[in-house]
């Protein structure tokens, strides 16, 4: 074939456009936090503080979302490219902006450029690459998100320190410039999947209203801002009926955005629930160990940071060894389950951190920790893939990406209220100072939901499917 021979001959441009257009992304959803104090200052609006990081994290689920189908119309370069655009045209406006709005408004369309961005590599790399061969090249997308949440927030500082926080956006842009010149000219468009462009807009009105509503109550909830009870309830009860609403409006829709029919693979379902578990599970290490080390053992931020570089690294290298493995030998599923055994050690370990704790036992607990995380990295995806058809491809892989993200703000909103709770129950009256013994309970608290979580997702990977991957090309497998 002649699109086969194509991408062996520019794979590495190809796969390097990728890598560079993930780690982007992943840097910009981290370099954000240090700047934000600074761009307060200067726009003013420190009750809309939270709302940059919401709007954001909104638009990215959304578009992740909507990116499978709309990738399936109008194909993944042409996705991925117009994604880049978008993104690279936010960042420019974020930086420009005059005033909080703004900055709201603008991050809001960077992050419907960053949703099909974090999506569509997955999918280019299964239209390219045999079944088997894809595990190690998830691997490799997984480090931009681990490299991001060690050198992001650090870097952030650097860049407003020295040139002013607008240039934490317009970094993106000559790093954008660069993909596009790998992407544009090396980057073979697969195919059109679907030739009946049929969009399911009930879907999308309902998916947008259900998922909006959701995260702004937990916002609202999470960071204990005055608002009106009345309201508050308004939004949980409006998510309800919209998320109902897209259940119907996905029975219904000629070419809906989320087929249910896929729920009934069970490859796929427990695929969704164990990256949805691995997404608050990973929050609960990388946000509370500085937190602890920061808070309860008096280190720097500076200094914590450079512990979690510890269960990053780890996390890297377990997730290419992962994807190698699971090349070699075409299996998944005792990697999953071991992924979660690891974990639920590690979490349980972390659970037993005192103000006491030595340097070498936190690292220690920390390399379990990234070894369990990194195992399962590469893994569901790559099960997900093969066990759909060509025409799921691209829905697959975004709701994967969807299940991830939608983890992450769950679990850190509970997590965060389960903190909250925590010290208020001991604390009764709160005051400024909090002790050390109460942060160690609050702390000790959130690694034991780690160690549930873990636990459930170990028990449901014993029921899933081990489906043997191929290492062909298939005629359905490729864009012609």
């Amino acid at each position: 074939m002649d699109t086969e021979n194509y991408v062996l001959k520019h794979f590495k441009l190809i796969l390097s456009g990728l890598l560079i257009s993930l780690l982007i992304v992943s840097l910009d959803s981290t370099i954000t936090t240090t700047a934000m104090p600074k761009i307060i200052a200067s726009l003013g609006g420190l009750q809309y503080y939270v709302w940059p990081f919401t709007i954001y994290l909104t638009t990215v689920i959304i578009s992740a979302m909507l990116s499978g189908k709309l990738s399936d119309f109008y194909g993944s370069k042409k996705m991925l490219i117009g994604a880049l655009l978008v993104f690279i045209s936010g960042s420019v406006l974020c930086g420009f902006s005059q005033n909080m709005t703004e900055l709201i408004i603008f991050r809001a369309l960077q992050g419907l450029g960053a949703g099909i961005i974090v999506t569509i590599p997955k999918k280019i790399v299964a239209e390219m690459i045999p079944p088997r061969q894809r595990g190690k090249y998830m691997g490799l997308f997984g480090i931009g998100g681990a490299i991001s949440s060690v050198i992001g927030p650090t870097l952030g500082g650097l860049i407003t320190d020295s040139l002013g926080w607008q240039w934490i956006f317009f970094v993106n842009v000559p790093v954008g410039i660069v993909a596009l010149s790998l992407l544009i000219p090396y980057l073979p468009e697969f195919g059109v999947i679907v030739k009946e462009k049929v969009m399911d807009y009930l879907g999308i009105i309902t998916f947008t209203g259900a998922l909006s509503s959701f995260l702004v109550a937990l916002t609202f909830s999470q960071q204990n801002t005055v608002i009106s009870p009345a309201l508050l309830d308004s939004l949980w009860i409006f998510s309800v009926i919209m998320f109902f609403g897209f259940i119907y409006a996905e029975r219904k829709a000629k070419e809906p955005i989320l087929p249910l029919y896929l729920f009934k693979n069970s490859v796929f379902t427990i695929s969704s629930v164990s990256v949805f578990l691995l997404g608050a599970i990973t929050l609960a290490g990388t946000v509370y160990i500085p937190l602890f080390l920061q808070l309860v053992q008096g280190l720097s931020p500076s200094a914590s940071g450079a512990y979690l570089t510890v269960l990053m690294f780890a996390m890297i290298i377990t997730a290419i060894s992962s994807g190698q493995i699971i090349s070699k030998t075409g299996t998944y599923k005792k990697l999953a389950i071991l992924s979660f055994a690891i974990g639920t050690v590690g979490m349980f370990l972390l659970s037993t951190l005192t103000p006491n704790t030595t340097t070498l036992e936190l690292i220690v607990y920390e390399i379990i920790v990234g070894i369990g995380a990194g195992l399962a990295m590469p893994l569901f995806t790559v099960a997900v893939q093969n066990a759909v058809t060509k025409r799921d491809l691209g829905v697959a892989t975004s709701s994967s990406m969807y299940f991830e993200q939608l983890g992450s703000v769950v679990g850190l909103a509970v997590l965060g209220i389960i903190v909250n709770m925590t010290l208020k129950l001991n604390l009764q009256n709160t005051t400024l100072n909090v002790s050390s013994p109460l942060l160690v309970t609050a702390i000790h608290n959130v690694f034991i939901i780690g160690v549930i979580l873990n636990i459930i997702g170990f028990v449901l990977c014993f029921f899933l499917k081990d489906i043997y991957m191929s290492n062909e090309m298939g005629e359905d497998e490729i864009g012609h």
